[in-house]
This record gives structure tokens, C-alpha cells and sequence, in this order.
């Protein structure tokens, strides 16, 4: 056994490296997502798109949001999971809603 320090490699496509460790913390386990939209409806139907991603990472998920008015034109949830990787996974799928 040798007392090698290893170098991290740095990704070529990104120009970074890290330790997965950094990148998934222990306890964050929340996401939090600011959606944008003409009226409470809308608000509420592009809400149930972020929910559903949820509910296919962990049908457990529990979920808040702000206060909404008709006249509201943003919305701030919160979706805590049962662990930090599942977050991350969550965060990674809603990408293909924001494109």
C-alpha cells in the first residue's frame, strides 16, 4: 500500500474537476424552483410539469409553494427528497423542461 496522493483529473469537456463528494453534500436535500408565467393557471400548470419530474425520482417527495394570488405572475416551490442524490438527479431532469 503506498501513500500516494492522488491528482484530480480535470474534465476536458468542462475544464473542471472535483471530488463527488463536493458536488453531493450531505442534508441537501431540497430544490428549490422559481417558475415565471402570466397568471396563477399558468403558474399552476407548469408546476404540475416540475411535480411530475419529482414524483419520477421518488414518489415520497414532499413539496411547498408560495403564496399565489391571480394576479400572480411567479412561483417559488420547495421539493425535499428522502436524500441529497436524489435532488441532484431531480435538478439534472429538470433541465429538459427549461430548454
Amino acid at each position: 500500500m503506498t501513500n500516494e496522493t492522488q491528482e484530480y483529473q480535470t474534465c476536458e469537456a468542462c475544464g473542471v474537476s472535483a471530488e463527488m463528494g463536493f458536488i453531493i453534500k450531505e442534508g441537501d436535500d431540497v430544490a428549490e424552483v422559481k417558475i415565471f408565467g402570466g397568471n396563477k393557471a399558468a403558474l399552476e400548470s407548469e408546476l404540475d410539469k416540475y411535480l411530475a419530474l419529482a414524483k419520477e425520482v421518488n414518489a415520497n417527495f414532499k413539496h411547498e409553494i408560495s403564496p399565489l394570488s391571480e394576479e400572480s405572475t411567479e412561483l417559488t416551490a420547495r421539493i425535499q427528497f428522502e436524500c441529497s442524490a436524489e435532488k441532484l438527479i431531480y435538478e439534472l431532469k429538470t433541465r429538459s423542461l427549461m430548454s
